[in-house]
Protein backbone atom coordinates (compact mmCIF):
# COMPACT_ATOMS: atom_id res chain seq x y z
CA UNK A 1 0.00 0.00 0.00
CA UNK A 2 1.31 3.61 -0.91
CA UNK A 3 2.42 5.76 1.79
CA UNK A 4 1.92 9.17 0.51
CA UNK A 5 3.42 9.66 -2.80
CA UNK A 6 5.70 6.78 -1.52
CA UNK A 7 4.92 3.53 -3.54
CA UNK A 8 6.65 0.33 -2.23
CA UNK A 9 6.91 -1.53 -5.86
CA UNK A 10 7.41 -0.39 -9.28
CA UNK A 11 4.65 -2.56 -10.06
CA UNK A 12 2.35 -1.35 -7.36
CA UNK A 13 3.26 2.36 -9.25
CA UNK A 14 2.07 1.61 -12.76
CA UNK A 15 -0.23 -0.96 -11.31
CA UNK A 16 -2.94 1.34 -13.26
CA UNK A 17 -1.63 2.23 -16.73
CA UNK A 18 -4.98 1.50 -18.86
CA UNK A 19 -4.64 -0.17 -22.29
CA UNK A 20 -4.35 2.88 -24.71
CA UNK A 21 -2.61 5.54 -22.39
CA UNK A 22 -0.19 7.78 -23.85
CA UNK A 23 3.19 7.10 -21.86
CA UNK A 24 6.11 9.16 -21.64
CA UNK A 25 9.18 7.08 -21.33
CA UNK A 26 11.66 9.55 -19.87
CA UNK A 27 15.88 8.83 -20.53
CA UNK A 28 18.32 9.31 -22.57
CA UNK A 29 20.08 6.03 -23.53
CA UNK A 30 20.49 4.77 -19.97
CA UNK A 31 20.89 8.00 -17.82
CA UNK A 32 17.63 9.09 -16.24
CA UNK A 33 15.68 5.50 -17.69
CA UNK A 34 13.55 4.15 -15.41
CA UNK A 35 14.12 0.67 -15.60
CA UNK A 36 11.92 -0.80 -12.98
CA UNK A 37 9.25 1.01 -13.90
CA UNK A 38 9.46 -0.12 -17.57
CA UNK A 39 10.09 -3.77 -16.23
CA UNK A 40 6.69 -3.20 -14.26
CA UNK A 41 4.82 -1.89 -17.02
CA UNK A 42 6.24 -5.31 -19.11
CA UNK A 43 4.66 -7.59 -16.41
CA UNK A 44 1.98 -5.44 -15.99
CA UNK A 45 1.20 -6.12 -19.79
CA UNK A 46 -0.64 -2.59 -20.87
CA UNK A 47 -1.69 -2.65 -24.74
CA UNK A 48 -2.59 -0.39 -27.66
CA UNK A 49 0.53 1.88 -25.70
CA UNK A 50 1.22 5.45 -27.51
CA UNK A 51 5.06 5.59 -25.83
CA UNK A 52 7.18 9.43 -26.38
CA UNK A 53 10.76 8.60 -26.03
CA UNK A 54 13.83 10.11 -27.22
CA UNK A 55 15.03 7.17 -29.09
CA UNK A 56 13.92 3.19 -29.57
CA UNK A 57 16.69 0.59 -30.46
CA UNK A 58 17.16 -2.78 -30.35
CA UNK A 59 16.06 -4.73 -27.00
CA UNK A 60 18.91 -5.58 -24.81
CA UNK A 61 18.76 -8.35 -22.43
CA UNK A 62 20.53 -6.13 -19.88
CA UNK A 63 18.26 -3.40 -19.75
CA UNK A 64 14.73 -2.64 -19.54
CA UNK A 65 13.62 0.54 -22.31
CA UNK A 66 11.03 1.39 -24.67
CA UNK A 67 11.88 -1.24 -27.04
CA UNK A 68 11.04 -4.15 -24.77
CA UNK A 69 7.84 -2.47 -24.69
CA UNK A 70 7.82 -2.44 -28.56
CA UNK A 71 9.11 -6.20 -29.34
CA UNK A 72 6.64 -7.33 -26.31
CA UNK A 73 3.57 -6.15 -28.45
CA UNK A 74 2.06 -3.19 -26.29
CA UNK A 75 2.78 -0.47 -27.91
CA UNK A 76 0.73 0.62 -31.14
CA UNK A 77 2.61 4.50 -31.59
CA UNK A 78 5.83 5.81 -31.17
CA UNK A 79 6.45 9.06 -31.12
CA UNK A 80 10.77 9.96 -31.07
CA UNK A 81 13.18 11.25 -32.40
CA UNK A 82 15.14 7.85 -33.91
CA UNK A 83 14.59 4.25 -34.33
CA UNK A 84 17.45 2.93 -36.75
CA UNK A 85 18.47 3.33 -40.00
CA UNK A 86 17.25 1.51 -42.45
CA UNK A 87 19.74 -1.61 -42.77
CA UNK A 88 19.10 -1.91 -39.14
CA UNK A 89 16.59 -4.84 -38.12
CA UNK A 90 15.04 -3.63 -35.02
CA UNK A 91 11.81 -4.25 -33.46
CA UNK A 92 10.43 -0.85 -34.02
CA UNK A 93 11.70 -0.74 -37.78
CA UNK A 94 10.31 -4.22 -39.17
CA UNK A 95 7.00 -3.41 -36.78
CA UNK A 96 6.53 0.02 -38.93
CA UNK A 97 7.24 -1.94 -42.18
CA UNK A 98 4.70 -4.43 -41.58
CA UNK A 99 2.54 -1.50 -40.93
CA UNK A 100 1.65 -2.64 -37.41
CA UNK A 101 3.20 0.30 -35.54
CA UNK A 102 2.85 4.01 -36.10
CA UNK A 103 6.12 5.99 -35.77
CA UNK A 104 6.09 9.86 -35.77
CA UNK A 105 10.20 11.06 -35.88
CA UNK A 106 10.99 14.54 -34.79
CA UNK A 107 14.42 15.75 -34.44
CA UNK A 108 15.53 16.41 -30.61
CA UNK A 109 15.16 20.05 -30.04
CA UNK A 110 11.27 19.84 -31.24
CA UNK A 111 10.58 17.02 -29.14
CA UNK A 112 11.57 18.66 -26.02
CA UNK A 113 10.14 22.05 -27.14
CA UNK A 114 6.51 20.05 -27.63
CA UNK A 115 6.64 18.80 -24.00
CA UNK A 116 7.58 22.15 -22.69
CA UNK A 117 4.55 23.77 -24.67
CA UNK A 118 2.07 20.89 -22.95
CA UNK A 119 3.95 21.38 -19.56
CA UNK A 120 3.19 25.89 -20.00
CA UNK A 121 -0.48 24.74 -21.11
CA UNK A 122 0.48 26.45 -24.20
CA UNK A 123 -1.10 25.45 -27.83
CA UNK A 124 2.07 24.80 -29.68
CA UNK A 125 5.19 26.10 -30.72
CA UNK A 126 6.07 27.28 -34.27
CA UNK A 127 9.50 26.20 -35.63
CA UNK A 128 10.91 26.25 -39.07
CA UNK A 129 12.27 22.94 -39.03
CA UNK A 130 9.85 20.67 -40.84
CA UNK A 131 8.33 23.48 -43.34
CA UNK A 132 8.08 21.69 -46.92
CA UNK A 133 8.57 18.18 -45.18
CA UNK A 134 6.07 15.33 -45.40
CA UNK A 135 5.65 16.37 -40.87
CA UNK A 136 3.77 19.81 -41.86
CA UNK A 137 0.50 18.17 -43.64
CA UNK A 138 -2.34 19.48 -42.07
CA UNK A 139 -0.48 21.77 -39.84
CA UNK A 140 -0.59 25.49 -39.30
CA UNK A 141 1.81 27.60 -40.90
CA UNK A 142 3.12 31.11 -40.65
CA UNK A 143 5.73 33.08 -41.99
CA UNK A 144 7.34 34.68 -38.89
CA UNK A 145 10.72 37.14 -39.54
CA UNK A 146 10.63 36.26 -42.89
CA UNK A 147 10.94 32.55 -42.36
CA UNK A 148 8.08 30.15 -42.70
CA UNK A 149 7.33 27.97 -39.87
CA UNK A 150 5.08 25.14 -38.78
CA UNK A 151 2.86 24.71 -35.07
CA UNK A 152 4.17 22.33 -33.42
CA UNK A 153 1.36 20.59 -31.66
CA UNK A 154 1.93 20.11 -27.61
CA UNK A 155 2.91 16.97 -26.32
CA UNK A 156 0.76 15.59 -23.11
CA UNK A 157 0.86 12.11 -21.95
CA UNK A 158 -1.82 10.40 -18.95
CA UNK A 159 1.55 8.80 -17.71
CA UNK A 160 5.10 9.91 -17.16
CA UNK A 161 7.69 7.47 -15.82
CA UNK A 162 10.88 9.17 -15.53
CA UNK A 163 13.86 8.78 -13.15
CA UNK A 164 16.19 10.94 -10.73
CA UNK A 165 18.78 10.63 -8.33
CA UNK A 166 17.33 11.84 -5.31
CA UNK A 167 12.98 11.95 -3.99
CA UNK A 168 11.51 13.60 -0.91
CA UNK A 169 8.66 12.52 0.79
CA UNK A 170 6.82 15.65 -0.95
CA UNK A 171 7.79 14.23 -4.32
CA UNK A 172 10.63 16.85 -5.13
CA UNK A 173 13.46 15.64 -7.26
CA UNK A 174 16.89 16.31 -7.82
CA UNK A 175 19.15 15.13 -10.83
CA UNK A 176 22.54 13.60 -10.84
CA UNK A 177 24.59 14.55 -14.44
CA UNK A 178 23.06 13.40 -17.50
CA UNK A 179 19.97 12.21 -15.37
CA UNK A 180 18.62 15.95 -16.39
CA UNK A 181 17.27 15.07 -20.13
CA UNK A 182 13.84 14.60 -20.98
CA UNK A 183 13.08 14.05 -17.24
CA UNK A 184 11.92 17.50 -16.26
CA UNK A 185 9.82 18.42 -19.00
CA UNK A 186 7.79 14.81 -18.88
CA UNK A 187 7.49 15.59 -15.25
CA UNK A 188 5.51 19.22 -16.26
CA UNK A 189 3.91 17.11 -19.34
CA UNK A 190 2.23 14.49 -18.24
CA UNK A 191 -1.23 13.79 -15.91
CA UNK A 192 0.12 11.28 -13.76
CA UNK A 193 4.28 11.23 -13.13
CA UNK A 194 5.83 8.56 -11.53
CA UNK A 195 9.63 8.79 -10.46
CA UNK A 196 11.82 5.74 -9.81
CA UNK A 197 14.74 7.37 -7.72
CA UNK A 198 17.90 6.50 -6.39
CA UNK A 199 17.35 7.94 -2.72
CA UNK A 200 14.00 9.02 -1.07
CA UNK A 201 14.92 11.33 1.84
CA UNK A 202 12.09 13.02 4.40
CA UNK A 203 10.57 16.42 3.14
CA UNK A 204 13.59 19.06 3.68
CA UNK A 205 16.02 16.74 3.13
CA UNK A 206 16.71 18.70 0.08
CA UNK A 207 18.25 21.66 -0.59
CA UNK A 208 15.12 23.92 -1.84
CA UNK A 209 17.82 25.31 -4.31
CA UNK A 210 18.53 22.07 -6.17
CA UNK A 211 14.99 21.19 -6.30
CA UNK A 212 15.23 20.18 -10.34
CA UNK A 213 11.55 19.12 -10.54
CA UNK A 214 9.27 20.33 -7.91
CA UNK A 215 6.62 18.39 -6.08
CA UNK A 216 3.72 19.58 -6.93
CA UNK A 217 4.30 17.94 -10.62
CA UNK A 218 4.98 14.20 -9.18
CA UNK A 219 2.47 12.02 -7.85
CA UNK A 220 4.31 8.45 -7.09
CA UNK A 221 7.41 7.87 -5.85
CA UNK A 222 9.62 4.48 -6.21
CA UNK A 223 12.77 3.33 -4.75
CA UNK A 224 15.08 2.19 -7.84
CA UNK A 225 15.63 -2.05 -6.74
CA UNK A 226 19.22 -3.20 -7.11
CA UNK A 227 20.10 -4.29 -10.32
Amino acid sequence: MAQGKIYPSAASAVADVPDGAVVMLGGFGTPGLPQGLIKGLLSQGARGLTCISNTCFEPRADEYNVARLVENGQVSKLITTFIGRPAQEVPALDLWRAGVLQVEVMPQGILAERMRAAAAGLGGVFVPNVYGHPLDAGLEKRTLNGVEHVLAPPLRADFALIGAHRGDHLGNLTYRLTQRNYNPAMAAAAAVTVAEVREVVAAGGIDPERVVTPGVYVDRLVLEEPS
